[in-house]
């Protein structure tokens, strides 16, 4: 039997119709993105946010229990909260009010997400059912910063997720080996610390996504002051 050259074999599998389950996640994964409910600002920031990516990196799938901490303004809680449908729910975890995210559900209320204010060290919502899914994206660093054992906020977590569930992180990155240098002059941490904390708690690191790194960034600056993108660190965890 006669081999295809390298260059047709590879044009060949280019040029295969994409797999049906990994084409109805992009169209979903779509249809969340472009859901009218999102605010113009949501739209705005999806450029560096890359809400395509973090759905895919972070394994959200419809009928999911989702735990969002420190939701901020509700941007990831409300993309979450829409994607999980039908049947999924999604708790948007506070520490204190935020006008931004009572905006947000005021403009648009759902059912299936659900904003509530609890501290960080056992921030799980008490009607929760066994949870999917826990992210916190871009804020870990604040977590760090605050006068409390993020320690116990990790263990919180891992209490609450079910065996297979992941826990997803995404933050502004230090250098390398400045450990908790930065988190207040410049809002950013270095990665190994947090893989160290969540292993700690017990989890394991099943992987990393490079599509929010920027090697340019030299990481000397606070993110907000760049002209560039800020270099960002993806960790998803998952619970034995």
């Amino acid at each position: 039997m006669k081999s295809l050259p390298l260059a047709s074999l590879l044009l060949l599998l280019w040029t295969q119709p994409m797999p049906f389950a990994q084409a109805q996640t992009t169209d979903a994964h779509a249809q969340t993105i472009n859901h009218p409910i999102r605010l113009a600002a949501d739209l705005k920031a999806d450029e560096s946010r890359k809400p395509a990516q973090f759905l895919s990196f972070a394994k959200v799938k419809p009928g999911d229990q989702v735990l969002d901490l420190a939701s901020g303004g509700g941007y990831t809680s409300q993309l979450i909260a829409l994607a999980v449908q039908p049947g999924g729910k999604v708790w948007a975890q506070i520490d204190k009010p935020s006008a931004a995210l009572a905006s947000r559900l005021s403009q648009n209320p759902q059912p299936y997400l659900q904003s509530f204010i609890k501290g960080f060290e056992n921030p799980i919502p008490e009607n929760a059912l066994p949870l999917d899914l826990v992210t916190i994206v871009l804020s870990y660093h604040d977590v760090a910063f605050l006068p409390l054992d993020r320690h116990l906020m990790n263990q919180s977590v891992f209490k609450a997720l079910k065996s297979g569930g992941h826990y997803v992180v995404i933050d502004h990155a230090a250098k390398n080996g400045t450990a908790l240098r930065d988190i207040k002059t410049m809002h950013r941490i270095d990665q190994s610390v947090v893989i160290q904390d969540i292993l700690a708690a017990g989890f394991l690191l099943e992987a990393e996504s490079g599509e929010w790194r920027n090697p340019n960034d030299p990481r000397e600056e606070m993110f907000s002051k760049m002209s560039q993108r800020d270099d960002r660190f993806a960790l998803r965890f998952v619970k034995p």
